[in-house]
């Protein structure tokens, strides 16, 4: 699927964060028990499409585009710090009426899924932490370059969209298929997407991750994590699956940061395995 047929089939609503009444993209199909996909920074839900269509016919799949990314709101102030995502979460939770979930996030959304499992205990039924931000672990210093103020403003859309095609391209286990990197550029094709990164890179606060506590989640978890990631290495997920009572960890071999891209059918059959156990 490419991102033009991602983008046509998503549906909107209008999200209240802080006061303020947003605009949330996302992509759901399928019936049966819910499961929230949650992507980073700085991608979109399109990083699920390879997984999330692939469940639809036993579950309802769900994958917002955070607050300030993809086709969501991107116009300027507000907060799109984990804090913030996950109360866009919460209120997208509330708008579709779901009672309760299995959560799935990866690197800043899976910080958005910890914090989310800690303080809606009740609403997760299971996790799944994909190559996460958590703890100390992040932000890298790509990202937080990109958060300044004086570096965006030197940069015009072409440079934003450079860097990050270098980010997609070198980080990946191995050479990425053209719509993977295309899909992952589309939405940072404007000034006002490019500001939109900045101040999504400069709302990467280290203390929305530390002040939780991993070992408060009750949810079955699943670590299922790219063994070579080098932004969020396989000892992060060891160490929450010595914090989580009810955790398992399994690492993919020849899978990077992009675990769910690397490994598209090896991740899906896990997430399933665990999903239907």
């Amino acid at each position: 699927m490419d991102y033009d047929t991602w983008s046509e089939n998503q549906e909107t609503t209008t999200v209240a964060v802080d006061e303020h009444d947003l605009e949330v993209a996302y992509y759901d199909d399928g019936d049966g028990e819910p499961i929230l996909f949650c992507h980073g920074i700085p991608t979109s839900s399109f990083l699920w499409r390879d997984v999330a269509p692939a469940l639809s016919d036993d579950y309802r799949v769900i994958a917002p585009d955070m607050v300030g990314y993809g086709n969501s709101a991107m116009h300027d102030g507000f907060d799109r710090s984990i804090r913030a995502q996950e109360a866009m979460i919460d209120g997208l939770v509330e708008e579709l009426g779901l009672e309760s979930l299995t959560f799935v996030g990866h690197d800043l959304g899976g910080g958005v899924a910890l914090r989310y499992a800690v303080h809606e205990p009740d609403a997760v039924d299971r996790l799944v932490l994909s190559n996460a931000v958590c703890y100390d672990s992040w932000p890298i210093e790509t990202i937080v370059d990109l958060g300044l103020p004086a570096t965006i403003n030197e940069m015009g859309v072409d440079d934003v969209r450079e860097t990050l095609e270098g980010v997609f391209r070198d980080t990946r286990y191995d050479d990425p298929e053209e719509a993977f990197v295309d899909g992952m550029l589309a939405p940072w094709d404007s000034e006002e997407a490019a500001v939109s990164l900045s101040r999504n890179a400069i709302g990467t606060n280290t203390s929305h991750t530390t002040e939780i506590d991993p070992s408060e989640i009750p949810a079955r978890t699943l670590l299922l994590w790219g063994a070579e990631d080098e932004f969020q290495g396989i000892e992060y997920a060891e160490r929450l699956e010595g914090d989580i009572s009810d955790a398992e960890l399994v690492g993919l071999d020849e899978a990077s940061h992009w675990v769910m891209a690397d490994r598209p059918d090896a991740y899906t059959d896990r997430l399933r395995e665990f999903l239907d156990a």
